[in-house]
């Protein structure tokens, strides 16, 4: 698939957001974001996120979006664009071997509860149906993280159990809009 006009992707503005790519400078505050254990609390091993596998993640959202022109976003207020609230987007990813685009929103424990992480998601899935039609949209959790369910409901996708993936540990949770069979 070639690579989207960035243009196209950054900096997107919201009513209450502005979503952009991601610069070296948000690395720091990403490791603090993602190594923080309440943003863990769901996180099947979290033991797992350290800064080092934080920071591969950090990087790969850098790559990702330098391959294919899109991906993840830093997020902030439109309010107060400076300071780094979380990140949302959507990069490729391959579900059942089929290409597929999954949703991604991750923020702070202080933005919670505002609405922020359903105003990105919606804003990567209307994105997605108008510049990546065609390539089904997809959100995976736990079963217990029912605030990240949540959020992939109001963002236009729906409880897709058939994708569910069993770990052996934990449940992978699938939601998915577009996907190959979903009901008409």
């Amino acid at each position: 698939m070639p690579a989207q006009d960035v243009a196209d992707w950054t900096p997107v503005h919201t009513d209450r957001l502005m979503l952009r790519r991601p610069e070296g400078t948000d690395e720091a505050a990403a490791l603090d974001l993602h190594t923080d254990p309440r943003t863990n609390v769901h996180h099947p091993a979290p033991h797992t996120v350290t800064r080092a596998s934080s920071a591969r993640i950090f990087h790969e959202i850098g790559l990702h979006w330098y391959r294919h022109g899109f991906g993840v976003w830093a997020v902030s207020t439109r309010e107060d664009p400076q300071t780094l609230i979380g990140f949302t987007g959507l990069s490729h990813r391959l579900v059942q071997s089929r290409p597929a685009l999954n949703l991604y929103y991750r923020y702070l424990p202080e933005a919670w509860g505002r609405g922020y992480a359903t105003e990105g998601a919606r804003e990567a899935v209307r994105l997605a149906d108008r510049l990546l039609p065609g390539l089904p949209v997809i959100a995976y959790t736990t079963v217990d993280n029912i605030g990240s369910q949540h959020t992939a409901l109001a963002a236009g996708l729906i409880r897709r159990a058939d994708l569910d993936v069993d770990r052996g540990t934990h449940v992978d949770v699938y939601l998915a809009r577009g996907w190959y069979t979903d009901p008409a």
